[in-house]
């Protein structure tokens, strides 16, 4: 028993700090908005890579802060039934739903995305576009290491 509450207590310190940094890479997106916005209308010039930035900020800090929010029990859900039933139904539908839908779907997820992410280190994949960024493969890496 000890053994599972060491890695649960693990687990729990290690989704606190990366739902710390998921908030912080929300703050570098909302700067680099504004850097991309200003300098589009106020300058008239664009940069694609920086308009990569944004989608590259947003894809890491969705991938890494789905689990905080899963654990803080803040992710989206339709809750016309499920706020009117008793907290005992709740946790058994909770439950059910993680063991039925979540974790078999995060397996599959992790388990195709390895080739997808392999290839990609292999290749040392970049953007497509003149003047993106390169090391799309961290990003894509992402998608593993996020579920």
């Amino acid at each position: 028993m000890k053994i599972i509450r060491w890695y649960v207590n693990l687990v729990d310190s290690l989704n606190e700090k990366v739902g710390y940094l998921a908030a912080w890479l929300s703050t570098a997106l909302v700067l680099v908005v504004c850097y991309d916005v200003f300098t589009r209308y106020a300058l008239n010039s664009s940069k694609v890579a920086v308009q990569e930035m944004e989608w590259h900020i947003f894809s890491v800090m969705f991938l890494i802060g789905a689990a905080y929010t899963l654990k803080k029990d803040k992710h989206v859900r339709v809750d016309v039934f499920y706020m009117k039933m008793p907290e005992k139904i709740r946790a058994w539908i909770d439950f059910l739903g993680n063991l039925i839908f979540l974790i078999p779907y995060s397996m599959l997820v992790i388990y195709t995305s390895i080739n997808f992410v392999k290839f990609s280190w292999m290749s040392r994949e970049g953007s497509p576009d003149p003047g993106g960024l390169p090391g799309r493969y961290v990003l894509k890496a992402f998608v593993t290491v996020g579920f």
